[in-house]
């Protein structure tokens, strides 16, 4: 019997190099699971880099990687 809830299956994820990202947030709206988020925390540049939710289903489909003008992403799949 199911329980309602549905489980996000993680088919991927991403490494953001902090000290290269400059927080311009371009991936943001590209990601199809808004798992991209704003850090609160300032690398040593003195921007506020974006994250990843560790538990928003990233798919792995590498598009924030692509639009990202710093190449501070990669992406790993499962």
């Amino acid at each position: 019997m199911s329980s309602g809830k549905t489980e996000t299956k993680t088919k991927g994820y991403i490494e953001i190099d902090q000290e290269f990202c400059k927080g311009c947030q371009i991936c943001m709206p590209f990601c199809p699971k808004d798992a991209i988020y704003l850090s609160e925390k300032l690398n040593a540049s003195g921007y506020l880099p974006v994250r990843l939710n560790s538990e928003s289903g990233c798919t792995g489909c590498a598009i924030c990687a692509v639009v990202c003008p710093e190449v501070a992403i990669e992406v790993y799949r499962d």
